[in-house]
């Protein structure tokens, strides 16, 4: 298992094409399974399952077709993404297994921090209670082809929140998104990095 930490954000274009590649050779056996760990720059990302009514976008960011599945989602400065390129064929774990695993990823990531998540049926991603009510605060996107998972999970650490007004995010209109930050926890991306590390091996 190799893990790859970026240093600067890269370009979700970029991201997608290397991801594409990586998850071939892993098919291939000529590469090791992978972890990346990064941030883009600001952008939106639109799944299989994405409806044109649920963009609006008056920042203009970007728009990527991620072939994904899910609807759109935001990305940029202050997300950690997490792309995850797994054989799930080797290790012989079923997609719905596999989501679970992320979720319980999450969950356990964001508990290093105080912050209790939990999975609503229908709601794919983890949430946390506001006093607004329910909010998002990871989000999960992933494809297989051939067997090999790759795209992966979000942490919404301390990005600018009033990014996601441009879409509806993952087709959800009544629930809002919040972060690490706005719930009080002023963390560091090397920090939620270390809990990401910690957890996954105990998982998966």
């Amino acid at each position: 298992m190799q893990w790859t930490i970026e240093s600067k954000p890269t370009p979700y274009s970029t991201a997608l094409l290397a991801m594409q590649q990586r998850a071939a050779a892993i098919r291939a056996g000529t590469a090791d399974e992978m972890v990346w760990l990064l941030e883009h720059p600001a952008c939106f990302t639109a799944g299989t399952s994405a409806k044109a009514a649920d963009l609006f976008n008056p920042q203009q960011f970007p728009v990527y077709d991620a072939g994904r599945g899910g609807q759109y989602t935001y990305h940029g400065p202050g997300q950690r993404v997490a792309y995850v390129m797994l054989d799930l064929q080797t290790r012989q774990i079923d997609i719905r297994n596999y989501v679970c695993m992320l979720e319980r990823w999450l969950i356990q990531t964001l508990a290093e921090f105080g912050v209790s998540g939990f999975c609503r049926e229908g709601r794919i991603g983890v949430w946390v209670d506001t006093p607004g009510g329910e909010a998002k605060i990871a989000a999960l996107g992933i494809r297989v082809s051939r067997g090999v998972a790759f795209h992966g999970v979000s942490i919404n650490v301390n990005p600018d929140l009033t990014h996601f007004s441009g879409i509806v995010p993952c087709g959800l209109q009544d629930y809002g998104v919040t972060s690490l930050a706005a719930l009080g926890q002023n963390v560091s991306l090397a920090a939620v990095d270390q809990a990401l590390q910690k957890h996954f091996a105990a998982i998966f």
